[in-house]
């Protein structure tokens, strides 16, 4: 995958009120996807199309326990995110 398929990756997982709520959410810490669904009011479905965006853009990681998924930012690609920006102005 070459950086402009990376930044299209990473781009998209920004575009989208839920997704960045998401993002909002994982701030504070690790969640449960039982907590996600919570907070935003949408179906399993829905939310497991915008991890999965997420987590394929590496802003955000997944790690299973039990049948729950907990999530969290990935502070490293983060800092990958705002030096890609940085590059761009």
């Amino acid at each position: 995958m070459d950086k402009n398929e990376k930044s299209i990756r990473i781009f998209k997982a920004f575009c989208d009120f839920n997704r960045l709520k998401i993002i909002d959410f994982l701030k504070s810490g690790e969640e449960c996807a039982c907590k996600l669904l919570e907070q935003l009011d949408i179906e399993q479905s829905t939310l497991s199309h915008h991890m999965k965006i997420l987590c394929d853009s590496g802003v955000v990681k997944g790690k299973k326990h039990g049948k729950w998924i907990y999530y969290s930012l990935n502070k490293e690609k983060l800092i990958e995110v705002k030096k890609l920006i940085e590059e761009m102005i």
